[in-house]
């Protein structure tokens, strides 16, 4: 049955026609946002359709829009599935009809879905110094954690490792690898499933995968070099997903990371570090990364991350 609050109706999923509704609802929700914040200068550009279309295709029907009676978009909210890790994000509301529990209904049918689809972790991101937004998801049950700060390093200089790219293997050795990638995650964090996520970015050729091998897989990194914002040229390399089982693996894996931006023509790669993870945090410090922003970690209570080893790094992006 539709869901019904006062005119809004829904929710749909949305469907290729909708890039642009949702694009412009995501950057005038997100400038308002900042200007809200004192941030005035601030305009949250639209992103790159290639990034919605993986966004939406990767959430499946956990991507819902929801709409006026005239038909008009009003409020989105993107929720993703790997495995028993579930998040949510982009969600918004149009600027004009916020204040009226919309946000409430949004971030409500999205846990519903996720928990019926059995995930074990629910959780967000948002701005750490928003304490509206803070309070907002705190009332609705989600709890606070570390920060994700994502650091950019330049390229750097004299040759760099070199990995097993997805996209160079024949199909029986990628789905060979694929799943020695599952079990590799799956043995520290059960559950969490990437495999979607390598096969879509494949796909639509926004990206690639890298897979570290000594022996048996040690770790991977799943990355996109398609620009995020519309009608800009690619200007770095973006991490997604990553997973080392030592401080070793993570090492190479950035050297490995730095030599696929120079192969992709970028400069710089981009890395949202989940600062539970403060050895990995450290060691990007030290080889030259530098903080470029930050955002808040929340999960749901009683629906927490998966804690690997010590010596162990995931990363696990929730954004776009």
């Amino acid at each position: 049955m539709p869901l019904r609050s006062g005119q809004l109706l829904g929710p749909r999923t949305p469907e290729p026609r909708d890039i642009d509704a949702l694009n412009e609802i995501f950057a005038l929700s997100f400038t308002d946002r900042y200007r809200r914040d004192g941030l005035v200068g601030v305009r949250v550009p639209k992103l790159n359709r290639d990034i919605w279309n993986y966004a939406l295709r990767d959430a499946g029907p956990g991507a819902m829009v929801w709409h006026d009676e005239d038909g008009q978009i009003v409020a989105f909210n993107i929720a993703h599935r790997s495995g028993v890790e579930g998040w949510m994000g982009p969600l918004a509301v149009r600027p004009e009809r916020q204040g009226a529990g919309i946000g409430t209904i949004i971030v409500n049918e999205a846990l519903t879905w996720l928990r019926t689809q059995g995930a074990k972790t629910i959780g967000l991101e948002t701005m750490p110094r928003t304490v509206e937004n803070i309070g907002f998801y705190s009332r609705l049950g989600f709890l606070p954690g570390p920060l994700t700060v994502t650091l950019v390093g330049e390229v750097r200089s004299g040759p760099l490792a070199q990995g097993i790219l997805m996209s160079e293997l024949s199909a029986g050795d990628r789905d060979t690898l694929l799943e020695a990638c599952r079990d590799l995650v799956d043995r520290s964090a059960p559950g969490y499933d990437f495999t979607r996520e390598f096969e879509l970015t494949q796909e639509l050729g926004i990206g690639d995968t890298v897979v570290i091998e000594s022996g048996e897989v040690r770790g991977f990194a799943l990355w996109h070099s398609a620009a995020l914002v519309e009608e800009r040229v690619p200007e770095e390399l973006r991490l997604l997903k990553l997973f080392a089982d030592s401080a070793q693996t993570f090492e190479r894996l950035t050297e490995v990371l730095e030599g696929c931006a120079v192969s992709a023509g970028l400069r710089r790669v981009a890395m949202r570090c989940q600062t539970a993870s403060t050895s990995a945090y450290a060691a990007l410090v030290g080889c030259g990364y530098r903080v470029r922003w930050t955002d808040l970690r929340m999960t749901l209570a009683g629906h927490p991350e998966a804690r690997v080893g010590p010596e162990e790094v995931l990363f696990s992006n929730w954004e776009i």
